[in-house]
């Protein structure tokens, strides 16, 4: 019998299914990290939330992972530690499987401070996060994914690298270079089959932003062209994306998710 181009699209296997694979996020305890892990257990993949300080908070998006129907389990690690991500990827690999697919979100405090303030040391804070972190994490999972000839290495970006916010500096810098190492990685990994990219978000109001006045977020909202704030669980969405299959031919993009407040 003849079949339609509808229903042959009808039984095609979903390609956005992370069913059989294993996700690693870090910073996953609160703000964009939770909601990245919570999307991508929803789309079937088996989750380690990895968290620094905040296991209880840990435990909750585990929770929440495991309530939708997924699986989930914390990790400590402090990603920026060369002995603690080596025993980290170690104890996911044990307890989960092999590692699939690599978020790097983790980061931490982001001093906005004018150049007469700064000091190299500000900036390297931020490059422990942005550039020494994804460098060890990637380090550590690409000799599996190699032998796999598959894997996913996704990094969190901003848009402050294509706004170039003032008085941002060192955070803008290293973003900047986590941009710059994502497009040389993916050209690198591509002959194993292991893509690599970076989801750009705006300002998502997250826990971080509690004292952050409303009149301040209302402006920020209003230059939007969509006239709002993204939500973690939409950078956690673009984050399937490209985890799945779905996302199999992209890979050294950067993907910014901010409602068009910068255009590539």
């Amino acid at each position: 019998m003849k079949t339609s181009p509808s229903s042959n699209l009808d039984h095609r296997p979903n390609a956005n299914s992370l069913s059989n694979h294993v996700a690693l996020v870090t910073g996953a305890s609160r703000g964009l990290g939770a909601g990245i892990a919570v999307e991508l257990g929803a789309c079937g993949a088996t989750v380690a939330v990895n968290y620094f300080a905040s296991p209880a908070k840990a435990d909750g998006v585990v929770s929440q992972v495991r309530s939708a129907g997924g699986r989930a389990e914390s990790f400590a690690g402090d990603v920026r530690d060369a002995v603690q991500v080596r025993k980290l990827i170690d104890s996911v690999t044990a307890r989960l499987g092999p590692i699939d697919i690599l978020v790097a979100n983790a980061t931490g405090p982001q001093p906005m401070l004018p150049l007469e303030q700064l000091t190299w040391q500000h900036f390297l804070d931020q490059f422990e996060f942005f550039v020494k972190s994804p460098l060890l994490l990637t380090q550590a999972v690409i000799g599996g994914m190699k032998q796999r000839r598959a894997g996913r290495i996704i990094q969190i970006g901003s848009e402050v690298v294509a706004l170039g916010n003032a008085n941002f500096s060192s955070y803008v810098a290293a973003k900047g270079a986590q941009l710059a190492m994502t497009r040389s990685w993916a050209r690198e990994l591509a002959p194993w089959g292991i893509t690599v990219n970076l989801v750009a978000p705006g300002w998502v109001p997250t826990e971080r932003h509690a004292d952050v006045p409303k009149a301040d977020l209302d402006a920020y909202a209003a230059g939007v062209p969509l006239k709002r704030h993204g939500t973690p669980n939409e950078i956690g969405q673009a984050v399937a994306f490209l985890a799945s299959d779905a996302g199999a031919f992209i890979t050294g993009q950067r993907i910014s998710v901010n409602g068009g407040n910068t255009l590539e």
